[in-house]
């Protein structure tokens, strides 16, 4: 049944589609997307080209919209747009401990959870893309690993697209998962750096926080575990556009005096659950370095091992001395799976996942190469999530992408800057700009 209903400015259609959960087999099991159509209110009878919007993750379904805000008004003047729920995530048949049980075993599981990566939600979108567009080629906005997923539709089908877009997202095409890692962590100290000399006060703050959590591992309201290393995971809001300020706030409220003495606040305790939890987006951890799996060689907690090459992020070595704690951020780790009540019942799971070797190809040199497909994306030069190094490699790999590289926004520059930021690449896809 197909359902239309409005908002504020803004006609919205509920979009239910049946795909293989194998495109090798189209007639083996079948799985459901779900997509929501947007069209603005005064254009709901004009015949409009199709954007089709890959959100960032992996495992985080389309961002739920009232109206038109961030860069959906500035699509809407000429587009419908279909915001798309990746393969497992928000209404498409999602996969999460819930869930997965269903398949079985962890070797189930894992085999499963195979065809959750960017190829295979490539082929979703051009097996959708006839009965939306009646066959027309759309443009694809990939934010983040959305952008990931649209570098594999120009290796795989380009012949779909009528342009890209990419936010924050043009990934390293030959790099290993260890390599990603390298170049993260020498990012990540710098904001963290950045961070502590915008608020000086909180190099004290998060080390009481970290001697604090260190011996205790308080148990949070939703049963996450809280260790020093879960701690310094915060550090993923680093990387957002007002991430610093959030960090901060968070951090100045932790203690609370008590008749046993100071102790975590509730109010700190209930953010961080909400921020470390991963109930609602389980698939980021469990393919996160999967996403970077396609040389015959197995991903095996890439960031834990390469962390270890960085012994300024250990939490316990740096309380023994007078250094300040480092933050984290944008990586999983194997002790995610004990801490996370969400994640505990899928460890063997990931375990298997971070084992496999027989990851297929998503990026084509040559097709990207002999590219057609109009093609811009934005760079932002210390990214925290995405290396801006691989992504300019990238960028020069592939023919006719024109980049605008930024220092104005963070990686969820998308969302911050909005209508500026997709109305010039746009423009730029055009040769407008």
């Amino acid at each position: 049944m197909t359902l239309t209903y409005r908002q504020p400015g803004v006609v919205l259609t509920d979009r239910h589609f049946t795909v293989p959960l194998d495109h090798d087999d189209p007639a083996g099991e079948s799985i459901e997307l779900y997509a929501r159509e947007v069209v603005a209110s005064d254009k709901t009878g004009q015949d409009l080209p199709w954007l089709v919007y890959l959100q960032g993750g992996p495992g985080f379904g389309a961002n739920r919209f009232v109206g038109k805000p961030a860069w959906l008004g500035r699509a809407l003047k000429e587009y419908r747009v279909l915001l798309l729920d990746q393969r497992g995530t928000g209404h498409s048949t999602p996969a999460n401990r819930q869930t997965l049980p269903l398949r079985g075993g962890p070797a189930e599981q894992a085999d499963y959870l195979t065809r959750f990566r960017a190829d295979s939600i490539v082929r979703d979108c051009e097996a959708i893309r006839p009965s939306v567009t009646g066959g027309a080629p759309w443009t694809v906005l990939g934010q983040s690993f959305g952008g990931f997923c649209a570098v594999t539709y120009l290796s795989t089908a380009p012949e779909g697209l009528s342009a890209v877009v990419i936010t924050g997202g043009l990934p390293a095409l030959d790099a290993h998962a260890d390599d990603v890692y390298r170049a993260a962590f020498p990012r990540i100290e710098r904001k963290v750096t950045a961070h502590y000399e915008r608020y000086p006060q909180d190099v004290d703050r998060a080390r009481r926080i970290a001697e604090y959590v260190l011996p205790h591992e308080p148990v949070l309201p939703g049963g996450y575990r809280l260790t020093a290393e879960a701690f310094q995971s915060l550090g993923i809001l680093l990387g957002g556009g007002e991430g610093s300020h959030r960090l901060h706030f968070l951090l100045e409220g932790a203690f609370v005096r008590t008749p046993q003495g100071p102790v975590l606040s509730d109010a700190f305790q209930e953010e961080a659950q909400s921020l470390l939890s991963y109930a609602s987006h389980p698939l980021y951890a469990l393919v996160h370095e999967a996403i970077y799996g396609q040389d015959r060689r197995p991903t095996a907690w890439a960031a834990e091992r390469v962390r270890a090459e960085f012994p300024g992020f250990d939490a316990a070595k740096t309380l023994a001395g007078d250094r300040p704690l480092l933050f984290t951020g944008e990586s999983v780790h194997p002790w995610m799976f004990d801490c996370d009540p969400a994640l505990r019942p899928l460890r063997e799971t990931a375990e298997l996942l971070a084992a496999r070797t027989d990851w297929p190809p998503l990026y084509d040199r040559a097709r990207l190469a002999a590219n057609e497909v109009p093609v811009a994306a934005a760079v932002y030069h210390d990214d925290m999530y995405v290396d801006a190094t691989h992504s300019l490699e990238t960028a020069r790999a592939i023919r006719g992408l024109r980049t605008w590289v930024t220092d104005e926004f963070e990686h969820d520059g998308v969302r911050a800057g909005g209508p500026r930021v997709l109305d010039r690449l746009l423009a730029l896809t055009r040769d407008e700009a």
